[in-house]
């Protein structure tokens, strides 16, 4: 792991911190390299049903990759095929949830985009900021804009470069509530928590079948979403959510 990037594992929830908050908590290579085997242990652990990622500090979540490390790639296609946090993230099987604490810039906003479920504080501020400096972003950003905010708020932001505010961002749908700062982690442990309590299995195929609803034809995806929910059905942990139900208690899942 790197020295700038926390891991922890309490009660089913995985947190990751990026701890660079000197920097705005920018990405390096080290950062990112720990972040892609941070995600590679909550898929293969039972120990994780849900993942938090948010910034230290409390001016940002992340202001994207650290601009001073991008000439070291040796052309424009080792830069294209540099191992990517964001795609870590969009792959990570379990539900995440982006605690997002203050500024979200360039690659600090497609890391908030690839997390399932997004939290700002009030002083959060969104941004598309590489036509500013020439280019565009890399990472999901046109794509997870449009699909977040629609075509017209995506091209303000990514024509413009300039912030958006939390309270913007929840209106437009980027988010999906805003806490007051000290509230903001709380809130997400909270969410984390209420995840965690529900079949391990379900929660990964529900994910599943978010996104095959979000990208596939109408009447695939509810084909899709059948065949999952047969899984999901199958499961001794669907056997225990009847037998709970028929037995008015809590069920006890544990990812069978």
């Amino acid at each position: 792991m790197s020295a700038n990037l926390r891991f922890a594992i309490a009660d089913h929830i995985a947190t990751i911190t990026l701890d660079r908050p000197e920097k705005l908590n920018a990405m390096t290579p080290d950062m990112a390299a720990a972040l892609v085997e941070a995600v590679s242990q909550c898929n293969v652990s039972d120990a994780v049903r849900v993942v938090i990622v948010t910034g230290s500090g409390e001016k940002a979540f992340s202001a994207g990759s650290d601009i001073s490390t991008l000439d070291a790639y040796a052309t424009p296609w080792d830069f294209r095929n540099r191992q990517d946090y964001c795609d870590a993230l969009r792959a990570c099987r379990k539900p995440v949830i982006a605690a997002v604490n203050g500024y979200a810039l360039g690659g600090g906003l497609e890391t908030a985009m690839a997390c399932d479920i997004r939290i700002a504080s009030t002083h959060a501020r969104f941004a598309a900021p590489e036509i500013k400096l020439g280019w565009i972003g890399g990472g999901g950003m046109a794509v997870g804009l449009a699909h977040s905010i629609g075509m017209s708020n995506a091209a303000l932001m990514l024509y413009t470069g300039d912030m958006v505010s939390a309270e913007q961002a929840l209106a437009w749908g980027l988010v999906s509530e805003v806490t007051p700062p000290d509230q903001l982690m709380l809130r997400a442990q909270a969410i984390a928590a209420t995840i965690a309590q529900r079949a391990p299995i379900a929660a990964e195929t529900a994910k599943l079948n978010l996104r095959a609803a979000h990208q596939m034809p109408y009447d695939k995806a509810i084909d899709y979403e059948r065949d999952l929910q047969a899984i999901c059905f199958g499961t001794a942990d669907a056997a225990e959510g009847r037998a709970a139900f028929a037995e008015r208690r809590a069920p006890d899942f544990q990812r069978r």
